[in-house]
């Protein structure tokens, strides 16, 4: 499965079963474009959105397990103390995911504890601690207060030989009796296979099966190597769900980049519940990351991710756990990257002035952000400039806005401008105008006024120095 190198050539696709796609863009019959938007600018067709014809398909039904907790102990920065622990369960709750898994309570003391101490919370999200497939383990879990068990065992022959050396048969015999165990006790559990891309797929479904029957609430697929594909994803998830009745857990990490990418196809084949964590933290470079995946199930279905989570508190989780485990948000992560919301070229920033579904799939405001168009550079076009004019309260003509953004873009020649230096340019600029001592294409006009008006800074920075220095000296 994981490597799936295939000798066979693929069958001729069958055209019968193909559905035609417009690619000229021309309007629909009822008014719709290719696009998310039609003419009116108003959301009319959407073609992230599941398709309707896609009964296994839970893109739009499905529950987060977030393993911050767990997953995100186990990355090579993270010590998360108690006050640590709570303060993050707490804020995964006010999100709204709907499970929070836990180290293992048979790892060390503190780790009973703080499971114990978590449990006592009453958090909305159900609570769940992450055990190995053994019966010790099972003992000291179900005391905890716990909403439901994890339980895990790897099969492929990698873990067999040289991990914990038992066999399938073994394997299946011990699942039973903890399993039955933890149901004896009244709550949730999952069976999960460990390393199942490189496990025998006959193995898995008996297991899987098997499990099934006794009454386990999830069977849990996990790619702990991150060597799947969204395909071997998509056709595991697929075939599992043709043979157990159970809700489908999967668990991926991101070694190869496509943990986000699985997750969802692992959706589209019927799986139930995805496993993630705070900036995808865990082992080696960890697993399906909250934001990302958020991100893009809100692409497939906007409103039903905001009736789920409370997409606001974000940013805020972020910081927490990024704090916590001390490492930055990346620049280029999704929703709260400092940039992901920042449009810099010309062409872009006039269409997203007109409108913001131009060149965004996602809504800033739905998560509590706000866009930023960048104009102190020499990619900027006169649109930006404009609004940045209008949101100054100044006067100027189109002409004289294209002069200006002219200078922007000579200054961005030799330097990036900040806000502050293309605001006092055009202040500079309109205060000429006003005054008649410039007109458009009086470039050495420009240039005086701006020469003064930095002596002029210069001199006033001066004198606020000179009475810092008295005032300190009184």
């Amino acid at each position: 499965m994981c490597p799936n190198p295939s000798s066979d050539s693929a069958p001729a696709p069958n055209k019968a079963h193909m559905t035609a796609i417009d690619m000229t863009g021309s309007p629909r019959p009822n008014g719709t474009s290719n696009g998310i938007n039609g003419t009116n600018g108003h959301t009319k067709h959407n073609p992230y959105a599941p398709r309707a014809s896609d009964f296994l398909n839970n893109v739009s039904n499905f529950k987060i397990i977030e393993s911050t907790l767990r997953e995100g102990e186990q990355f090579a920065n993270a010590f998360f103390d108690t006050k640590t622990k709570i303060a993050i369960a707490k804020a995964l709750d006010a999100f709204g995911v709907e499970y929070i898994e836990l180290t293992s309570p048979a790892a060390s003391e503190q780790s009973r504890l703080d499971c114990e101490a978590i449990c006592r919370l009453g958090l909305k999200s159900k609570i769940l601690t992450h055990i190995r497939c053994h019966m010790d383990d099972a003992r000291i879990a179900v005391e905890t207060g716990v909403d439901g068990v994890d339980v895990v065992i790897g099969t492929s022959s990698y873990l067999r030989e040289f991990s914990h050396g038992k066999d399938m048969s073994y394997i299946t015999k011990t699942a039973i009796e903890v399993i039955s165990f933890v149901k004896s006790k009244g709550i949730e559990v999952r069976f999960s296979t460990e390393d199942s891309f490189r496990s025998d797929l006959v193995d898995l479904l008996s297991i899987y099966q098997t499990v099934d029957k006794i009454g386990v609430n999830r069977v849990g697929i996990a790619d702990t190597v991150g060597c799947a594909n969204p395909r071997q994803v998509y056709d595991l998830v697929r075939t599992l769900r043709g043979v157990v009745g159970c809700d489908i857990e999967i668990h991926l990490h991101n070694d190869t980049g496509m943990a986000i990418a699985n997750a969802y196809c692992a959706l589209e084949a019927g799986a139930t519940h995805i496993d993630t964590s705070v900036l995808g933290i865990g082992e080696r470079v960890g697993i399906t990351p909250l934001g990302g995946l958020v991100a893009c199930l809100y692409a497939a279905n906007p409103e039903y991710v905001k009736s789920k989570y409370n997409l606001a508190m974000l940013r805020e989780i972020e910081n927490l756990v990024a704090e916590a485990v001390e490492v930055n948000v990346p620049f280029m992560n999704p929703i709260t990257g400092y940039c992901a919301f920042t449009h810099k070229a010309g062409i872009h920033a006039k269409a997203i002035l007109n409108n913001p579904s131009t060149y965004e799939i996602l809504k800033p405001e739905d998560f509590g952000l706000t866009r930023y168009v960048s104009i102190g550079h020499r990619l900027t076009g006169w649109n930006a400039v404009k609004s940045r004019v209008e949101q100054l309260g100044l006067k100027l003509t189109d002409e004289e806005i294209k002069d200006a953004t002219a200078k922007i873009k000579e200054l961005a020649d030799v330097r990036t401008q900040s806000m502050d230096d293309v605001d006092s340019l055009l202040r500079v600029y309109h205060s000429g105008i006003q005054s008649g001592e410039l007109a458009v294409g009086q470039k050495e006009a420009l240039d005086r006024l701006l020469r003064q008006h930095r002596e002029a800074v210069g001199r006033e920075r001066l004198d606020d120095t000179q009475v810092t220095v008295v005032a300190a000296s009184a």
